[in-house]
């Protein structure tokens, strides 16, 4: 194996992890090292205080097992520390040391465990992508930062793409407020931050990451996964970024109903408006989780021949489909390419903003769920307002439909009016 170097970035970065300051936190674009950096530092911490107790806490306890716990730790360890020896208790999700020490894995999600865990006391809490995160959470979980150990002072890490700037890590580490009370921090400097972006961590991405995935996003979306941007959220809209972070999960449970919600456009050329195709499913926890956004600006064929694919492909129930544009040509060209496929009409009887509230609604009372990363759709639904905005936003008049008619009570006809 190569003998492992850090970047330029990084070893500032870790520089600032190992300052004075009690807070700090690792901003900036996707998979520009941050997790990485921040297991380093935590190993490192564990090392050095022997018997010393520390815990990545994540909103969900999957996205945690899965990403830091079956990835990100074992690859720094690898990478950084070839030769020490350690243990993975997968049942406890604990890493253990020679000397001791132990970083525990936790999720805020399964409550009976996170109460478990974090009646312990630690010497480093560390939030990993805490954009996800409420205050509230964060607040209670740092009064577990208490364990005196020799060797090393108390500290709490953070990292996140920057959400929007109503987020609390935009209040407390670049304002210096405290998020909850909305008044100075009383020792500002003990907070730190570094912003980290991809083309820092150039030479472990693949070729063309940063140029073709990052590049060919939204404007919105480029500043903060590829520029690592803290993000100004547009006047009036029903959603930002900051409360989709709290929304996205890393699976879903048993699916009882799916749906697809179509927007349909009923031409295709380069100045037609997309057709929204959003697939969308009802949980048996009672949650609505989004599952595909194939939104695609094509002539009625070539969409229609999308919206069969995805249900066939999520196994759905029914496609939900506006019929104001087109009416029942859109069922006989669906039923054409696949005969029988259930369709559900509905019909746009009032304006796009009282249809779409409702749906916001359940967002804020953290009801729906998007399983993975969306850029495009999630792009439309944090830049679309009902005070300045004119474009009509075909992806989320698709996910509207499909999250309204899941959550219709059953034997309900579903109707907008």
């Amino acid at each position: 194996m190569a003998k492992f170097t850090y970047s330029g970035a990084q070893l500032e970065a870790l520089a600032m992890l190992g300052s004075g300051a009690r807070f700090c936190l690792l901003y900036g674009g996707s998979r520009s090292g941050k997790t990485f950096l921040l297991c380093c530092a935590l190993v490192i911490r564990a090392l050095k205080a022997p018997g010393s107790r520390h815990a990545v806490i994540r909103r969900h306890f999957n996205g945690v097992r899965s990403a830091v716990g079956n990835d990100t730790m074992p690859k720094a360890l690898r990478c950084r520390f070839p030769e020490l020896k350690y243990e993975y208790s997968k049942s406890d999700s604990v890493f253990k040391f020679p000397n001791g020490s132990e970083i525990q894995l936790v999720g805020l999600d399964d409550a009976q465990r996170a109460e478990k865990i974090l009646g312990r006391e630690f010497a480093t809490l560390y939030f990993n992508e805490c954009s996800e995160l409420d205050f509230g959470s964060v607040q209670t979980a740092l009064t577990r930062l208490a364990q005196r150990v020799p060797g090393i002072e108390n500290k709490a890490f953070f990292d996140c793409n920057p959400p929007g700037k109503s987020h609390w890590t935009y209040r407390m580490f670049v304002q210096k407020v405290n998020p909850a009370e909305n008044s100075p921090l009383p020792m500002p400097e003990q907070y730190a931050m570094m912003r980290i972006n991809p083309a820092d961590n150039a030479a472990n991405l693949p070729a063309g990451y940063i140029e073709e995935t990052l590049g060919t996003l939204s404007l919105r979306q480029r500043r903060r996964f590829l520029e690592g941007i803290w993000q100004d959220e547009v006047e009036g809209a029903l959603w930002n970024a900051s409360l989709l972070d709290s929304c996205r999960v890393t699976g879903t449970p048993e699916l009882r109903k799916v749906v697809i919600g179509v927007d349909p456009a009923v031409t295709g050329n380069s100045g037609s408006d997309l057709t929204g195709i959003v697939g969308a499913g009802a949980g048996s926890d009672g949650h609505f989780y989004i599952l595909a956004d194939r939104s695609c600006r094509a002539n009625p064929l070539e969409w229609g021949k999308e919206v069969v694919k995805l249900y066939r492909e999520l196994q759905a129930d029914r496609v939900i489909g506006e019929v104001n544009n087109g009416g029942d040509l859109i069922r006989t060209m669906l039923w054409e390419l696949s005969p029988g496929l259930p369709f559900q009409a509905v019909s746009a009887r009032r304006g796009k903003v009282l249809r779409a509230e409702p749906v916001a609604a359940l967002y804020e009372k953290k009801l729906v769920h998007h399983a993975g990363l969306f850029p495009d759709l999630e792009e439309e639904m944090c830049s679309y307002s009902p005070l300045n905005s004119a474009k009509s936003p075909d992806r989320l008049d698709a996910l509207v439909w499909a999250v309204a008619a899941l959550s219709e009570p059953a034997g309900k006809p579903f109707i907008l009016a």
